[in-house]
């Protein structure tokens, strides 16, 4: 049986729609179906269904929230729900498979320079980062097979999402700003699920893994590079400004650029992140919600 908690949500949909192209069967569950902060729920879940492939797609994202009023639900979801489901995946036999987040490197990284998988002193400065850190760790406590997946800048289809706030923006803005002092690589949810599937059928090694589309070698990301090819098309012209126009409760890592050579290095194909947005783009599937430009989307 395969598994896929968070199944409702923005990546959790989106492997739905890549495991029902290939014909894959799976179980797909969301909080009503399955709380992960309640061990002995998932505890009996598990030992009733005996999952083989658990893909855990269930976090609390809000990062601002995060700092105060969200930050004991964001304890249970992060650290608490997260170490029930490996300790049931250990108990079971399960391989499971994490997403976790560029937010758990805190520490200062010069533009030019990637975080490894392994090795950094990773010093998380927000909540958000504080607790997906503590995932981690819960994780490797377990004994549980695992595939740790950290990714950044997620963007998609399925959910509210950077991609969806500057289509919508655009509508009624001749001009939007974006900050321009904030280092990273956008990642497409099609391909972060793609990877996490090959990880499980090609029986890679065990471990810590980073994913987020590619780019050129010298190549410098921002969000506002981010929204100006986004935009490229329209008539909405994109201004860069610094990060102190906008006020945010938690703070963002400087430059989250990740390696990608453990990745690279499995036989996956990772395409650009200019690339990924186009063909996203082109598909015309987008899923706008009503409130797709509320909450934290520069996660």
């Amino acid at each position: 049986m395969i598994l896929i908690t968070g199944g409702n949500g923005q990546l959790g949909t989106e492997l739905q729609h890549l495991l029902d192209e290939c014909g894959v069967a799976y179980t797909a569950a969301d909080v009503a179906e399955l709380d992960i902060t309640d061990k002995e729920s998932v505890d009996a879940f598990f030992d009733k269904n005996k999952p083989e492939i658990v893909y855990n797609c269930a976090a609390y994202t809000a990062v601002d929230k995060e700092e105060d009023e969200g930050k004991e639900l964001g304890e249970k979801i992060n650290v608490d729900g997260t170490r029930n489901i490996a300790e049931a995946c250990a108990r079971v036999g399960a391989t499971m498979v994490q997403i976790s987040t560029d937010y758990v490197f805190g520490g200062y990284l010069p533009v030019g320079k990637e975080w490894n998988e392994d090795g950094e002193v990773k010093q998380p400065v927000s909540e958000y980062g504080r607790t997906k850190d503590l995932g981690e760790q819960a994780i490797e406590a377990s004994g549980a097979k695992f595939y740790v997946i950290r990714t950044a800048w997620l963007f998609g289809s399925y959910g509210p999402n950077f991609v969806f706030t500057m289509k919508k923006l655009a509508e009624t803005h001749p001009e939007i700003t974006v900050v321009n002092d904030q280092h990273g690589v956008p990642t497409w949810s099609r391909t972060l699920a793609e990877f996490m599937t090959h990880l499980v059928d090609t029986k890679a090694a065990p471990g810590f893994y980073h994913l987020t589309n590619d780019k050129a070698a010298d190549e410098d990301v921002t969000w506002f590079d981010f929204a100006t090819e986004i935009l490229k098309d329209t008539d909405t012209q994109v201004l860069p400004v610094s990060s102190e126009n906008f006020a945010a409760k938690a703070k963002r890592p400087f430059n989250s650029t990740m390696s990608l050579k453990k990745a690279k290095a499995t036989g996956f194909v990772i395409p650009t992140w200019q690339d990924a947005l186009a063909q996203m783009l082109e598909n015309g599937d987008l899923r706008p919600s009503a409130d797709m430009v509320k909450g934290d989307l520069r996660k």
